[in-house]
């Protein structure tokens, strides 16, 4: 029960890393509010962990804001932020990338991160206390080719945990990162281009280990980052990726 009596924001918890994220706090003892813009699914894995979720859509200030008071009313404080919500584009040149596609990876992906920050930050900072977990990718740390923008986005993702890590420690806050590899999520054939044995066994020859991050990697190593043993642990972007990084 290493999160006994915490509190826990987690966006895009409705599948994928997100849920297995969510699952894992709530199974250490968290109360955990469940945030997806498919408010449907959020509904359904708040059901199975507790009672409480929310519809978001991460990249718009305004409905950010209503996630973080409604967290805030529904706990009365929170303790762990997780931004976790993500997309991509498809795998092509980075030339032929849309500007919409563009727009949309970035707002998901980094702007949301400001966003949860500009809503949330002073009631930490209030707390002098507080754990915020940044779900990044070893995208951004060694990057394939023709997901550019998507690279972009999680390189900018690590930078920005590690520059809220020194700016927030004064306040009692940490700020970590998890870099996974691509795993068994609905995101999965977006990176890939397509899914099929060959392509999977392509991919899968990069990871030493031998295969794909899982929600219960996610979920064990996020809780342990989030938890009071990792007290003396801020500023690190850690890589759950079987080896892809070396």
């Amino acid at each position: 029960m290493q999160l006994d009596g915490k509190t826990a924001l987690v966006t895009g918890a409705a599948s994928g890393f997100g849920e297995g994220i969510a699952r894992a706090f709530a199974a250490a003892g968290a109360r955990v509010m469940v945030a997806d813009i498919n408010g449907d699914g959020a509904d359904t894995v708040a059901k199975d962990i507790g009672r409480h979720s929310c519809q978001v859509d991460v990249a718009n200030g305004r409905s950010v804001q209503n996630m973080a008071e409604a967290t805030i009313a529904a706990f009365g404080h929170l303790d762990i932020l997780v931004n976790n919500a993500g997309i991509t584009h498809l795998p092509q040149a980075m030339e032929y990338v849309s500007e919409e596609d563009f727009d949309r990876v970035l707002n998901v992906n980094a702007k949301s991160v400001y966003l949860t920050a500009r809503s949330l930050v002073p009631h930490f900072k209030e707390r002098k206390t507080g754990a915020i977990l940044n779900v990044a990718s070893t995208a951004g740390v060694s990057p394939r080719p023709n997901l550019n923008w998507y690279n972009a986005s999680k390189g900018w993702m690590i930078t920005a945990t590690k520059a809220m890590a020194v700016e927030l420690a004064p306040h009692g806050v940490r700020v970590n990162a998890l870099n996974p590899v691509a795993g068994e999520t609905p995101l999965l054939k977006s990176f890939m281009g397509e899914d099929t044995p060959e392509v999977r066994a392509k991919f899968l020859s990069t990871i030493p280990l031998g295969r794909f991050s899982t929600p219960q990697d996610m979920g064990a190593a996020a809780t342990f980052l989030c938890s009071d043993a990792a007290s003396m642990i801020t500023g690190v972007a850690m890589e759950v990726d079987g080896g892809r990084c070396i």
